[in-house]
């Protein structure tokens, strides 16, 4: 007799629990081990092509002797819709011992309710009848193995639950009752696992900073403290969610913690400590949100197996069931108690991960929103608080409060913001929320500030002067190419160079294009915004007028590139003199004009938080510089006028040849057309200002 049957004859069978606990946890990790196994094998099978997920390293963590388990997803195929398993009659004893190990100290301890004894008779006897129909065979059907490996639970029973099997049909298969259709051996190890950590809970002997624990050696204790004080750091932050709940205990030479995470029955997280190194186990029916655990640990060292053998084969109708472990190597037990620390602090970001995503993806789409909580989560915001707020409908709100025209129906978040500017809005808000309700503040706080977010955002991200300063800077960039092209000569007047010339022209002309169109796309957008807010009007047609700047300057660009295709008969060095002196002054008006622009976005905002009577004698300053600035565009237009006629009396004097004639002509007229629309642009800016200005006071 063993020792611990004769503990039980004597009905002290209570003193074992913590020992058949342990050893059910262990079965639990087997368990879910062999259906992750049959789901691969079933992957594999389906696709013969790809390489079969190795298991090696949960095979190893979960001590199963020999290669058979390892091999078999590899050894796996698919006849006639049957699932061919190598050694199927020892996986399904397998499976039938470790199910009665787990159910042991809850059978024993009266913890199990009827109907999960139901259940458990059930499996036992379908285990046992499976394993005989195939003891000469290895054939696995689709129905079969979703019976053992589905995780979906039906939304409603059919029949009594927990009815038995009943049997085997004449044929040799084995008789399925209407509650094994609704249920399957995945879910019932799961409710047993919850089974157990409850049944952990109520009799550990002590608790530490809040873990239950039990059978733990004196030096466990500090690395129990040290997870805890990271979990309880941030643990504030999943409010009345429930969940993190931590037992721990010992295991032969291993320190044993598993936190339940949340309410998801397959959302486990197990952590093993032997000496300085640690092993995490964690499952989760969600990959990306496995993934993004993935992340979050990368920081304390984790080191991970390979994406094939943490990924198990997506067999629960559509849902993706993830396992994967990862390893922690520590210098020093400081070292031990940091990643220890670090790795609790980071589960509570785990909790309605996925539903926090979902809520997220009408704003900043599926990438952003996936960014949006990695900030939160390093920044220890998280996003419960949000969601408890009232989450997407306040961002709802806010736009629908933003004001005349800024959203229209079917805009999202970062088309209007920009993805990164409105992943900023969203993060701010994650943390405006998770301030507010960790201070006691109601959720319509939260509401009202982020109404002012998102009106300060929209200031900011639609200040009228960004995209007329945007395309001023496409203008000046043209401008400047255009000046410097006549200076280094890239028309080809010296002798020798024509084929350098004319490559290095066609470059320019290149870039002009490109900075011209990029030009265009900011008046469309300027446009845009007009047709959602009136005041937005006068900007998109300051920028239509600034655009004629623009489409000269490119079209004097396209000039130079035909002229340097050796249309240059009769050019003088008095005429590429003029020429260059009508480039200089339109770059110099260009100066000018950029000028006036950041004078007058400074008049458009003075007064916000600044001293009444200097801000009267700073404003006065800046309208001298502004129409100091605009009076330099004046005079540098008359000067165009003039360098233009002079060069027409140098053209044609010299010029000989028509075509040479006639580019010369237009690449000057060209240079004049882009100063006569600078000085329109200014006038249309100085309206503007005056407007802004007016519209502070």
């Amino acid at each position: 007799m063993q020792k611990s049957d004769a503990v039980a004859a004597m009905g002290k069978s209570s003193l074992l629990l913590p020992a058949w606990i342990k050893a059910a946890l262990a079965a639990n990790d087997r368990l879910k081990l062999y259906l992750s196994v049959l789901q691969a094998a079933a992957a594999h099978a389906a696709h013969p092509e790809a390489e079969a997920l190795d298991l090696g390293r949960e095979v190893a963590a979960a001590g199963i002797e020999g290669r058979w388990l390892r091999e078999l997803p590899g050894a796996a195929s698919q006849v006639d819709g049957a699932l061919l398993v190598p050694d199927l009659p020892r996986m399904a004893a397998r499976l039938a011992e470790d199910l009665s190990v787990m159910a042991r100290p809850l059978l024993d301890s009266a913890a199990a309710v009827d109907a999960t004894r139901e259940r458990l008779a059930h499996w036992l006897q379908w285990l046992d009848a499976f394993g005989e129909q195939h003891s000469g065979a290895e054939a696995l059907s689709a129905e079969q193995l979703r019976l053992l490996t589905s995780g979906k639970r039906a939304e409603k029973s059919h029949g009594k639950p927990g009815a038995k099997a009943e049997g085997k049909h004449a044929h040799g298969s084995v008789k399925v009752g209407d509650a094994a259709e609704a249920d399957s051996l995945h879910l019932l190890v799961m409710d047993l696992h919850k089974q157990l950590n409850q049944l952990a809970s109520t009799l550990s002997s002590e608790t530490i900073d809040g873990a239950h624990v039990w059978q733990l050696l004196e030096g466990d204790h500090a690395r129990v403290q040290a997870f805890m004080r990271g979990l309880n750091r941030t643990a504030r932050l999943k409010f009345d969610h429930p969940g993190l709940d931590t037992a721990a205990t010992r295991d032969g030479e291993r320190l044993l913690l598993q936190n339940d995470i949340g309410t998801n029955d397959a959302h486990v997280l197990v952590l093993q400590v032997e000496g300085l190194s640690i092993t995490l186990n964690y499952s989760d029916l969600h990959r990306p949100r496995f993934e993004f655990f993935q992340e979050l640990l990368n920081p304390f060292g984790a080191q991970w197996a390979d994406t094939q053998s943490k990924v198990a084969a997506g067999l629960n109708d559509g849902q993706a069931y993830t396992f994967g472990s990862a390893r922690f190597d520590c210098a020093d037990e400081a070292a031990l108690a940091a990643a220890l620390e670090g790795i609790g602090s980071r589960i509570v970001f785990l909790i309605d991960w996925n539903r926090a995503r979902k809520r997220l993806l009408p704003f900043v789409g599926k990438q952003g929103a996936i960014e949006v909580l990695r900030a939160a989560a390093a920044q220890d915001v998280g996003h419960m608080a949000w969601l408890k707020a009232g989450g997407e409908q306040i961002i709802f709100a806010a736009m629908q409060a933003a004001g005349e025209g800024a959203f229209r129906i079917g805009d999202r978040l970062d088309s209007v913001l920009g993805q990164a500017d409105a992943q900023a809005f969203m993060l701010e808000v994650l943390g405006q929320a998770s301030k507010a309700l960790l201070a006691g503040q109601p959720a319509a706080l939260v509401a009202d500030e982020t109404r002012m977010l998102l009106a300060r955002r929209m200031r900011q991200r639609s200040s009228e002067f960004d995209l007329i300063e945007e395309h001023a800077a496409y203008c000046h960039a043209l401008a400047q190419a255009v000046s410097d092209g006549l200076a280094h000569d890239v028309t080809g007047g010296h002798k020798g160079d024509h084929k350098a010339a004319s490559h290095a022209a066609r470059g320019l002309a290149e870039r002009a294009k490109v900075w011209e169109r990029q030009a265009d796309h900011l008046v469309m957008r300027a446009r845009d915004q007009a047709q959602r807010q009136r005041r937005w009007q006068p900007i998109a047609r300051l920028l239509e007028l600034s655009d004629d700047i623009a489409d000269a300057l490119e079209e004097a660009a396209f000039l130079i590139s035909l002229i340097a295709e050796d249309h240059r008969q009769g050019w003088s060095a008095e005429l590429h003199q003029l020429l260059g002196k009508l480039a200089q002054a339109v770059l110099s008006a260009t100066q000018e004009h950029i000028k006036a622009l950041a004078i007058a976005r400074r008049l458009a905002s003075r007064g916000e938080g600044s001293d009444a009577g200097s801000a009267m004698d700073q404003d006065g300053a800046d309208s001298d510089a502004f129409l100091a600035a605009s009076w330099h565009v004046l005079r540098s237009e008359r000067e165009c006028d003039e360098l233009l006629r002079a060069a027409r009396r140098v053209m044609l004097g010299a010029i000989k040849d028509a075509a040479s004639l006639m580019l010369a002509n237009d690449l000057a007229m060209a240079l004049e057309l882009a100063s006569d629309r600078l000085l329109v642009a200014g006038y249309a800016l100085r309206d503007v200002a005056f407007e802004q200005v007016g519209a502070q006071a």
